[in-house]
């Protein structure tokens, strides 16, 4: 029988590489539930689904919600019986979650919840995955990567709606017994990512000659860092994760103290990178110079950390690391953005 997965977010930007991966690699049946705001954009999923066979095309369905909302059962009518969840759906602007942070807990905590109640409704579902992030983790100090298990420690609401989303999911494992998995993700890039995000910016900012500001410390001197990875690669981490065989599950398994269970996995990008190493990376990919300043947000806006780190080797142990280096990413990235333009303008 054909699997169906319902991917909350699927016209975002993280989502619809999965769905593409999803259409190439499986002949499962996919439901992107989205409500189509700032982030979500239909143009995405039609730029994938354009180059599959009508036949393909079919396996994909579209359907309208906003998750501040229980999913009522009108929308469970079109939503189906999935077996397999992947919750992407969130609101992720730091600015905008230290300006509104009650939008964030809504989105992210509260709709996390109702996507939670859900799935502990359904007959058939064999796994649900919840995307969190590097930053409950907080700032990482010089040479510190946060394991999948490190304390929590938010610095913006953003960062905290997301820990809160994943305290709730352990919470319904445990009461429930649903059958949930955690991720956590660093900085994702990649191509049809929103033009206000740091790449897609760079490139658009270094091919028309204008300045770029590096996010550094309060000396100007030391430029933030991350683990970038491409949206493709976590797609396929996902992917890697979803197949794991109940062999594979048993040995990574330890429970926590208490009897916690939820695998939590970090997908990490290959090697660690300044952002002012990365803007100078994105210029050598166009031929060009960059010209950059040194600005110090660090200290001038709150809830802004000048590192984050993950620790990747959970993950490669079970056999999975990106396949392709940082540079030959960017490389790819920065070919494809210039040469399909609408993407990168604001």
């Amino acid at each position: 029988m054909v699997k169906r997965c319902l991917l909350t977010g699927g016209a975002g930007f993280i989502g619809h590489h999965i769905i593409d991966l999803f259409l190439e690699k499986t002949d499962w049946e996919i439901v992107s539930l989205d409500r189509l705001d700032y982030s979500g954009n239909l143009n995405r999923l039609h730029s994938v689904l354009e180059k599959y066979p009508k036949e393909t095309q079919q396996r994909l369905k579209v359907v309208w919600h906003d998750l501040k909302a229980p999913i009522s059962d009108l929308t469970k009518n079109f939503i189906g019986d999935p077996n397999i969840i992947l919750h992407l759906a969130a609101s992720s602007h730091v600015d905008r979650s230290i300006t509104h942070p009650m939008e964030f807990v809504m989105d992210n905590t509260v709709g996390t919840v109702n996507v939670l109640d859900f799935a502990r409704g359904l007959k058939n579902l064999e796994r649900m995955i919840y995307f969190s992030t590097d930053e409950i983790f907080g700032i990482a100090p010089p040479g510190v990567s946060y394991k999948e298990r490190d304390r929590y420690n938010s610095t913006n609401p953003y960062s905290a709606s997301k820990a809160a989303g994943e305290e709730f999911c352990v919470a319904y494992e445990n009461t429930y017994k649903l059958p949930i998995f955690i991720t956590h993700c660093m900085n994702v890039f990649g191509e049809r990512q929103h033009p206000e995000k740091f790449i897609p910016l760079c490139i658009r900012k270094i091919r028309d000659s204008e300045k770029i500001f590096i996010h550094s410390d309060s000396t100007r001197t030391i430029p933030g860092s991350r683990f970038y990875i491409h949206a493709k690669d976590v797609a396929d981490a996902i992917l890697f994760i979803l197949t794991l065989s109940p062999e594979n599950l048993k040995t990574i398994y330890t429970p926590d103290w208490g009897g916690a269970k939820c695998p939590k996995f970090n997908i990490v990008g290959k090697e660690e990178i300044n952002n002012l190493e990365l803007v100078k990376m994105i210029a050598n990919a166009q031929g060009r110079t960059p010209i950059c300043e040194m600005v110090d947000f660090h200290s001038s806006r709150p809830g802004h950390d000048l590192r984050y780190a993950l620790d990747g080797g959970y993950m490669k142990s079970l056999g999975w690391e990106p396949r392709f280096s940082l540079q030959e990413r960017i490389s790819e990235v920065t070919e494809w953005s210039l040469a399909n333009k609408e993407w990168i303008e604001i």
